[in-house]
């Protein structure tokens, strides 16, 4: 039997990933989307995200470039930031 997807990404590894970015307490990205914006409707935009994935529609969204302060002074590398889901 063919399978139905062609990316082999289960909807567990989905749900782990998300769980990682809350329990570091993941920021809003460009779209400014919290994470208790993204729990408001969780099953389905978790759904939805694993949906675009496995099937190879999923295209990255824009990003949002943050400077992060050193503890010294001055700035460090830029952290990019991505939307939840606006563009999956």
């Amino acid at each position: 039997m063919k399978p139905t997807k062609p990316f082999g990404i289960s909807k567990q590894l989905v749900m782990q990933a998300y769980l990682e970015v809350k329990r570091k307490g993941g920021a809003s990205g460009i779209d400014q989307e919290t994470i208790e914006d993204f729990e408001r409707d969780l099953k389905d935009n978790l759904y939805r995200v694993w949906n675009r994935m496995s099937s190879g529609s999923y295209f990255p969204p824009p990003v949002k470039s943050v400077p992060i302060s050193q503890k010294t002074g001055g700035l460090a590398s830029q952290l990019l930031l991505i939307g939840w889901h606006k563009r999956w």
